[in-house]
């Protein structure tokens, strides 16, 4: 997922820093990642744009040395020849090869996924009674995720979850104000207030303790870094409380403060004073990428519209009796 502007950028520093020409400035640089796997995000962007972000179409491709790993591990967990078959088809998705029927559209069968009918069926799939799901030890809770293509559909289903939790609720309020105040009557509060964007927190959020959320800013690497997971423990006015569930940092009591986070999504500056976290009872499917769960929900109400995410969201789990795909008639 990394542009190779942002590659390229760290070689030209390594060349200065030892004063070397040669690629890194002689050092030997280690890449991981899968080319099957989402490309780098590119807003607005094509699929033309997309494949000139990638790290193959870098300069530097042409020193890289391409070492291929052809055991899936997370599939070798047992010697299922059914789970074997799984990894064979996940390939050929990745791949392109997979069968299709109109317009790229695949045809997903049981020795792929566990097909269910409805969105509640999908949730208690993957979450089992949700009324009692706050009485579940972490590692229960960090082993399954709902997945989809969109922010909006992982908000949906977040909302549906918390509503059937018992708990108080609180909400915490974003503030908003523009960069230029001269531009302040253009874009008022209640406006700035109604904008939502991939990255940037909600400007209301609705919390209760013992919850699962999902930090979409670096705060303390390695701990608190984007995308760490963390369970509430308490909900104060200007603070949260919360016990880090994935990463170097498990088990450890954090707090999290609002922080100040500016978005480049739109034509003007604005500045959003938020505490940086998400309910992450589902999640996308960019989010989850390099993420491992024994139960895996996904939920294509909305097609997958990006490079590889329909390969990544299946590849999270290691079995296709774990894997559950929704997808709305």
């Amino acid at each position: 997922m990394a542009h190779r502007k942002g590659v390229e950028a760290v070689d030209r520093t390594l060349r200065d820093i030892r004063q070397n020409d040669r690629p890194m400035g002689g050092i030997t640089v280690l890449f991981c990642g899968d080319f099957r796997q989402t490309l780098p995000a590119i807003p607005r962007g094509t699929r033309a744009d997309e494949v000139r972000a990638c790290l193959k179409s870098s300069y530097l491709w042409r020193d890289i040395q391409s070492v291929h790993l052809t055991i899936n591990m997370r599939v070798r967990t047992g010697d299922n020849p059914d789970d074997r078959q799984f990894s064979d088809k996940l390939l050929k998705i990745g791949e392109g090869t997979y069968p299709q029927l109109h317009q790229g559209k695949l045809l997903l069968t049981p020795q792929i996924c566990c097909i269910v009918q409805s969105q509640p069926h999908l949730i208690s799939s993957a979450y089992g009674d949700v009324t009692i799901i706050l009485n579940r030890d972490n590692f229960w809770l960090c082993e399954r995720s709902i997945l989809t293509p969109r922010n909006d559909q992982a908000s949906e289903i977040n909302n549906k979850i918390l509503s059937n939790i018992q708990g108080e609720s609180k909400v915490y309020s974003s503030i908003n104000r523009m960069f230029d105040e001269q531009e302040a009557t253009n874009y008022p509060i209640e406006f700035l207030n109604s904008l939502n964007m991939p990255g940037l927190p909600s400007h209301e959020i609705c919390l209760k303790i013992g919850i699962p959320i999902i930090l979409l800013r670096n705060l303390r690497p390695p701990q608190l870094c984007n995308g760490t997971r963390l369970k509430v423990t308490q909900l104060q006015q200007n603070i949260i409380e919360a016990q880090i569930l994935t990463g170097c940092g498990s088990g450890e009591t954090v707090f999290i403060p609002r922080i100040p986070i500016i978005s480049n999504n739109f034509p003007f500056q604005f500045k959003r004073t938020q505490f940086p976290v998400s309910l992450c009872y589902a999640m996308t499917i960019n989010k989850a990428q390099g993420q491992t769960f024994r139960v895996a929900g996904v939920d294509l109400g909305v097609s997958c519209f990006s490079h590889g995410q329909l390969y990544v969201a299946f590849s999270r789990v290691s079995s296709s009796r774990t894997a559950y795909y929704f997808q709305h008639s």
